[in-house]
């Protein structure tokens, strides 16, 4: 199995009055097992894990990341009542300077400003053997060395938020999981206008209140 420890669910003291943070957590679990179990049996067949700490590589070089509404959801949320001092500030900084087809915004000094509430596509991309050139996407560059999650991880995360979406019944949901629907609901983090964000934050004081709001 993987160098790593199988992941643990995260718990924020706010799940208990915004009712969409508990499902959205559950589903990050979901992924992060499924990528857990993937990059496991890829070691078992001898193949080497490049990515680690420190590298944001694909941060910068991926330019067409998918984000779903509950996880902007996550990610307003995250920074307009997790965030304080200097990282608060200079993430509503990059954001409010934010320009389509720029690197992701809330990469600061190499590292994801917004780690545990990274969206999906983020928690499963994972490259083997080398670490990726500057630029590089390596899912067009070297598929092979790019880890394939098993599906039905991403299937059961899909299932958790499902209602968040209105699909509530056994039988709409997993029809909306085989065919995709819930994929056309998804945009392109880079090219979404975080200004709004920024502002919500206040350049860097924390929030009175507990509102989260809503992108």
């Amino acid at each position: 199995m993987s160098g790593y420890a199988p992941p643990a669910r995260l718990h924020f003291p706010d799940e208990g009055r915004l009712p969409w943070l508990a499902p959205l957590l559950d589903a990050y679990e979901i992924i992060d097992r499924g990528v857990h179990e993937g990059v496991g049996r890829a070691e078992g067949q001898g193949r080497t894990l490049a990515c680690a700490k420190g590298c944001s590589a694909c941060c910068r070089s991926h330019l067409t990341i998918p984000v779903y509404p509950l996880e902007l959801m996550g990610l307003y949320w995250y920074c307009s009542e997790r965030l304080t001092g200097d990282l608060r500030g200079r993430v509503a900084g990059q954001l409010g300077a934010h320009e389509e087809g720029q690197p992701c915004p809330f990469l600061v000094d190499g590292a994801c400003a917004v780690h545990p509430m990274r969206p999906m596509a983020c928690r499963q991309f994972n490259v083997f053997d080398r670490v990726c050139a500057e630029g590089e996407d390596a899912f067009h560059t070297r598929r092979g060395d790019v880890m394939t999650p098993p599906p039905r991880f991403a299937d059961q995360a899909f299932d958790r938020m499902l209602p968040f979406y209105g699909i509530t019944d056994k039988r709409a949901r997993k029809e909306a999981i085989q065919t995709g629907r819930l994929h056309a609901l998804a945009r392109v983090l880079q090219g979404l206008d975080w200004a709004k964000l920024a502002a919500r934050m206040g350049g860097g004081t924390a929030p009175d209140g507990d509102g989260a709001g809503s992108p």
